[in-house]
C-alpha cells in the first residue's frame, strides 16, 4: 500500500499545464469512415435511413455523452475517496485514499474544462449512474462503497479511457483520457488491495448482499450504455434506439470490452462467484476476455 502511495505521489500531473488546451476540437465536423465492422453497424441502425452524415452526428454526440458521464462519475468518485479516508481501517490506506481524492479533483477539473470550453451542449448525469452513486453514497458499509466505486465504476472508466483512441475524435480528449487512465489503474489496484480476502471471512448472507450489489450495479451500468439520452437528443425514437443498442453486435462487444476490467477485478478480490458470473452472462457482459478466468467453473 505504501508503494502504491509513493507511485501516486510521483505520478501527479497538472490539468492546467500538462494538457495543451489550445488543441482545436472541431465538434460536429465530418468524420472519416469507421472500421468496416462499425459501418456495418451503422447500416443496420435506425440512423441509416437519415443518411451517412447522421452517423457522424451520432459519433460526436456519443463522445459528448461519454465525457459528460466521465465528469459525473469523477465527481462521485471524489466524494467516495474523501469518505474512504475516514473509514478505511489502516493508516497506509488513508494515505492512499487521500492521494486518490486529489486525483479525482484533478479529473473533475480536466473534464469540466473540456466540456465547458470545447463541447456545445454537455449531458446531465444519466439516471442509471445517478441511482448507482446515490446507493453507494448512502450505504454505511465501507466495503460496499469501495466495491461499487473502486471495482465497478473506476474499472469501467479505466477501460473506456484506454479505448479512447478508437472511440473519440480529437487529440485533446485522447490526451486527457490517457493521463486519467494512469491514475485510474492505481485506483482499481487500491480497491483490489483493500478488498482482497475480506469476502472469505463473510457469512453466506453477507456475501449474498455483496453479490446483489454487484449484479444490481451491472444492470444499471448496462442500461446506461443503451444510450437513451443520446437517442432522444438526436431525435431517434427512444425505444428503437435502445433496442438497437441492446442487440447490435458492435454495441454488445463494446460493453463486453469495458466490463472486462470489472470482471478481472471481481476475480482478483474473490467475488466472481458462480452466481455473479451467471448474472453477468445473462446480461451479455462477459466476452472473450473472461475465457482465462474460467478454469473450474461449471454452469
Amino acid at each position: 500500500m505504501l508503494s502504491l502511495y509513493e507511485r501516486a505521489k510521483q505520478a501527479q500531473w497538472n490539468a492546467t499545464t500538462d494538457v495543451d488546451w489550445s488543441i482545436d476540437v472541431p465538434f460536429g465536423c465530418p468524420l472519416p469512415d469507421d472500421s468496416s465492422f462499425a459501418m456495418a453497424s451503422f447500416a443496420s441502425s435506425p440512423l441509416a435511413r437519415r443518411g451517412r452524415p447522421m452517423w457522424d452526428t451520432f459519433r460526436w454526440e456519443l463522445q459528448s455523452w461519454m465525457v459528460s458521464q466521465f465528469l459525473h462519475g469523477e465527481q462521485g468518485a471524489l466524494v467516495v475517496a474523501a469518505r474512504l479516508v475516514e473509514v478505511v481501517p489502516d493508516l497506509d490506506s488513508k494515505y492512499y485514499a487521500a492521494s486518490q481524492a486529489a486525483d479525482e479533483a484533478r479529473h473533475v477539473e480536466a473534464f469540466s474544462r473540456y466540456l465547458n470550453e470545447k463541447v456545445p451542449e454537455p449531458y446531465p448525469i444519466t439516471q442509471p449512474l445517478r441511482e448507482l452513486l446515490e446507493d453507494l453514497l448512502s450505504d454505511s458499509r465501507w466495503d460496499i462503497t469501495a466495491l461499487g466505486m473502486q471495482i465497478i465504476v473506476e474499472a469501467l472508466a479505466m477501460a473506456a479511457f484506454r479505448l479512447a483512441h478508437s472511440t473519440f475524435h480529437d487529440d485533446l480528449i485522447c490526451d486527457i483520457t490517457r493521463l486519467v487512465a494512469r491514475d485510474e489503474a492505481r485506483h482499481v489496484t487500491f480497491g483490489v488491495m483493500s478488498l482482497s480476502g475480506i469476502y472469505r471471512e463473510m457469512t453466506t448472507a453477507e456475501l449474498a448482499d455483496r453479490e446483489d450489489m454487484v449484479l444490481e450495479a451491472a444492470v444499471l451500468m448496462r442500461r446506461r450504455f443503451l444510450l437513451e439520452d443520446v437517442w432522444e437528443r438526436i431525435e431517434v425514437d427512444r425505444a428503437e434506439g435502445v433496442e438497437f443498442a441492446a442487440h447490435d453486435d458492435l454495441m454488445v462487444k463494446y460493453r463486453q470490452a469495458v466490463f472486462s476490467k470489472v470482471i478481472s477485478a471481481l476475480n482478483n478480490i474473490g467475488l466472481l462467484t458462480p452466481r455473479v458470473r451467471g448474472g453477468l452472462e445473462k446480461l451479455e457482459l462477459i466476452g472473450f476476455a473472461d475465457r482465462a478466468l474460467r478454469p473450474g467453473y461449471r454452469r
